[in-house]
């Protein structure tokens, strides 16, 4: 594969020679942005708009840059000025929007996506972002005909459109792989990896992985009890890649305390970062963010180690030519997908997920706190619960739990508060639906462990689909909830299903969406069922290995020294 030469390198001499190129300095900003480096594409920013003040390209790069070190108030500050410069601009009406986003102008950032749509309806990537932005409001005006042109365009080959945002439509594991080649290969041809790693000159496995999550984040909170627990097993050396600052959590400093290193490459250049890795010789690199946001794939595409691993962040194909392994289980990955992902396949024989199994659950506050209608005599008050990101809550997954509500008199339906107005739209999808819109019971953000303990009060957790419930199927297990689940034909359609079946519950992954209905219907309206099935998962959650974590540790290492010395990796 052909890589360009840094175009900065020519920018930079040509800036020497005419100083008072505006337009140079400006094309110099977004090239140190797309290789990570936001301070120096702040200043070159700031030169363009000293020479050209107030010109909309120069301020849009100048918000990119602030947005990308965390000054998130003065990006959509600049980027407000560039839309106002250049109103009839989609491409600073996309980045206005998703600075947006970040200061929780939920609406406004809405807006933004729409009106860069209305400006290039044509344009798919516009469309995607739209899309799923509206996914993430529960709006769902246009929906169809929006999926319709961005999985369109994906099979042609026409949009390299974000990877994580298309596993919420309704496409097949060979177009995920699609897609993700589609923006690997951009990716791909605008980076220059490293030389070549040198071979490994030691026995001891130094083993690595980058993220944006370490810390009070799923990601952390995933994977600390399994470090901690790879720490005591000590055949590894374990370095932490932290692409986001300290939090200050009690999460953080568990990881810090269970790795040999945690590196902080916060905000620093794709270059650095990868340069790092390769001064830490790592010999297995796992990637735990893909191509989710905040992630640097970036950095993975200069190949900084000798192996790379595609684990658990992202549920689906890297499609990247950077990416050598999968780690998965025989349920979410079996063989019939193998052909529709890029990387070679590692399986666990257990669940590829794992958990903090440290989590004390607290007592919860009462039921009424909750805004939860207590129990009557005759198995009232059932609360049904979904805990998944607003953006999973699609129509079809909707109209399966309203139907539930329907033939379950007196429940209740338990989720998480959305951003902006996304719980009204759902209040009105319900009464639509001939439900009453006070069923829906919204939870705000929580304290993980209170979270945790509200779980506790929750009798069923109703899944959605293609995308479903991962860190928050494994918290309602742990938290004594059964999850019910319709595993698909993706990996991100079947990880509730994994843990289901690692777990031995299987009869809770059902096979179609009446068999979910009914199962529901038939668990809530038996107060009797319902408690038995929470005690069978009480001792199978004591007993199995879903939450053995040193059972995890034993066989991730094993993984581990496979997969430094496997032949399937690729040249």
């Amino acid at each position: 594969m052909n890589h360009a030469a840094d175009p900065r390198v020519e920018l930079r001499r040509a800036l020497e020679r005419n100083p008072g190129d505006g337009f140079a300095w400006i094309l110099l900003a977004e090239h140190e942005l797309d290789h990570g480096d936001a301070v120096a594409g702040e200043a070159a920013a700031r030169r363009a708009l000293a020479l050209r003040p107030g010109h909309p390209e120069a301020l849009a790069r100048l918000g990119r840059a602030q947005w990308m070190q965390g000054r998130r108030a003065e990006a959509v500050a600049s980027l407000r000025a560039a839309a106002d410069n250049a109103p009839d601009h989609p491409g600073i009406a996309v980045w206005l929007g998703h600075a947006l986003e970040d200061t929780g102008e939920a609406e406004p950032a809405a807006d933004a996506y729409a009106r860069a749509h209305a400006l290039a309806p044509d344009e798919p990537q516009i469309a995607a972002y739209l899309l799923a932005w509206r996914r993430r409001l529960c709006d769902w005006r246009d929906l169809d005909a929006l999926a319709a042109q961005v999985r369109e365009a994906v099979n042609r080959g026409t949009a390299a459109v974000e990877p994580f945002a298309f596993l919420s439509e309704d496409a097949s594991a060979a177009e995920q792989l699609r897609c993700a080649r589609l923006r690997a290969g951009e990716i791909a041809r605008q980076t220059r990896p490293l030389p070549p790693a040198p071979a490994r000159n030691r026995e001891r496995l130094r083993v690595g992985f980058l993220s944006n999550g370490f810390g009070a984040h799923p990601t952390g909170l995933l994977t600390v009890a399994l470090f901690e627990q790879l720490r005591e097993l000590d055949s590894l050396d374990l370095h932490l890649f932290a692409l986001n600052e300290d939090d200050g959590s009690p999460i953080r400093r568990r990881l810090h305390a269970a790795a040999h290193t945690l590196h902080d490459v916060s905000r620093q250049p794709h270059a650095r970062i990868a340069q790092r890795i390769r001064e830490a010789d790592i010999d297995v690199l796992f990637d735990l963010r893909g191509w989710g946001g905040g992630g640097t794939p970036e950095v993975l595409a200069m190949r900084p180690a000798r192996v790379q691993v595609n684990w658990l962040a992202y549920p689906g194909t890297s499609g990247a030519p950077w990416i050598d392994l999968v780690l998965a289980d025989g349920f979410v990955l079996p063989e019939s997908m193998t052909r529709d992902f890029s990387e070679n396949i590692v399986r666990l024989p257990r669940c590829f997920q794992p958990s903090d199994t440290t989590r004390a659950i607290h007592a919860p506050p009462s039921r009424t706190e909750c805004g939860l209608p207590e129990r009557d005599h005759k198995g009232g008050g059932v609360v049904l619960c979904c805990f998944n990101n607003s953006y999973k809550l699609n129509p079809r997954s909707m109209a399966r739990a309203f139907a539930v509500l329907r033939d379950v008199p007196g429940s209740v339906l338990w989720l998480l508060s959305g951003p902006g107005r996304a719980d009204a739209r759902l209040r009105a999808a319900a009464q639509a639906q001939g439900v009453d819109p006070q069923r829906l019971v919204f939870m705000p953000k929580q304290p993980h462990a209170d979270y945790m303990a509200r779980l506790q009060h929750a009798d069923l957790f109703l899944d959605t689909g293609p995308y479903n419930a991962h860190t928050t199927a494994s918290d309602a297990l742990w938290a004594g909830c059964p999850v019910l689940t319709r595993p698909g034909e993706t990996f991100a359609a079947r990880v509730a299903g994994s843990l289901n079946h690692h777990l031995g519950m299987q009869a809770m992954n059902v096979d179609s969406d009446e068999a979910f209905v009914a199962r529901a219907v038939s668990l809530a309206r038996d107060p009797q069922a319902l408690q038995a099935l929470r005690a069978e998962l009480a001792q199978r959650r004591r007993e199995g290995g879903l939450f053995d974590m040193a059972g995890f540790a034993r066989d991730f290492t094993d993984a581990v020294q496979r997969m430094a010395s496997s032949p399937n990796v690729k040249e």
